[in-house]
């Protein structure tokens, strides 16, 4: 498994360009890697945080925790992410955080990462733009399950999560893992079990897609972008790796997202970033 640092590294310089010595602050940090199973929670609402966590592997989800003990699942993030990140600036978690598949998730104390950021203000800077990224995907998931049809809806959470996948390296030809439940699908889409059965049906007789035993098979890029209305803007991603060919995914490599591909590449000053 890679190291927690490294990932961290990876996944900020996908948006800034980190200098030595940012890096050098990033590899300085202390960080306990600790393994969750399935659905474990590692962060509870109303918790007071004194940590910020760092997907290290695997999948977790971000929810709601309702009186009523149901949950809506708020985001769902992969390896590279901060998942609670706004926990800097907060003094109780408002929300939950739980691995969804078996899932390696790294503590960093706050602490440490207030030190960091008054010697390097552009390390704090790729932090925050990681909350904002966060509020953009929080946008864009209340326009998604208050004005998009079900077949939308489901086929927008699948393009945003493939393509994410994709700028985290997570994808392999066509698939990626996806471990989540039709409930959880439920919970996290505003649908019944039933419609969500019925909404999966009708995206896999469309050919676009396919969801079996914990991943998700892109069939046809175009066509689910199509369905889903999906346009990665607000993902706000520079720099991304190139789109490898792929028979069932169509991409050619510096094709622009939109056709069959999932991402072209974007220059960025990279700065020290490796």
């Amino acid at each position: 498994m890679e190291k927690a640092h490294e990932v961290l590294i990876r996944n900020l310089c996908e948006h800034t360009a980190l200098e030595e010595e940012d890096i050098a602050e990033v590899r300085a940090l202390t960080f306990t890697v600790r393994d969750y199973a399935p659905n474990e929670d590692f962060i509870c609402q109303g918790d007071e945080p004194e940590h910020s966590v760092l997907v290290v592997s695997g999948m977790v989800a971000r929810y709601h925790l309702l009186g009523s003990g149901r949950r809506q699942y708020l985001a769902f993030h992969l390896t590279g992410d901060l998942p609670d990140a706004q926990g800097l600036f907060i003094d109780q978690m408002d929300h939950g955080l739980s691995a969804l598949g078996p899932a390696s998730v790294a503590f960093i104390p706050h602490r440490e990462l207030f030190a960091a950021f008054r010697r390097r203000s552009l390390f704090g800077m790729a932090v925050w733009r990681e909350t904002l990224l966060d509020a953009a995907i929080f946008r864009e998931a209340i326009t998604n399950n208050s004005a998009r049809p079900m077949q939308a809806r489901m086929a927008h959470l699948f393009c945003e999560l493939f393509y994410r996948a994709r700028a985290a390296q997570l994808v392999r030809g066509n698939r990626c893992r996806m471990p989540i439940s039709l409930a959880q699908l439920g919970e996290t889409l505003g649908m019944a079990i039933a419609t969500v059965n019925r909404t999966l049906a009708d995206l896999r007789r469309s050919g676009a897609m396919d969801l079996r035993d914990g991943e998700l098979i892109v069939l046809k890029w175009r066509e689910l972008q199509r369905l889903g209305d999906f346009n990665p803007a607000y993902l706000h991603q520079k720099r991304q790796s190139p789109p490898q060919a792929a028979a069932h995914v169509g991409a050619r490599s510096g094709s622009r997202a939109g056709n069959n591909s999932v991402a072209g590449t974007s220059s960025m000053g990279r700065g020290r970033c490796p």
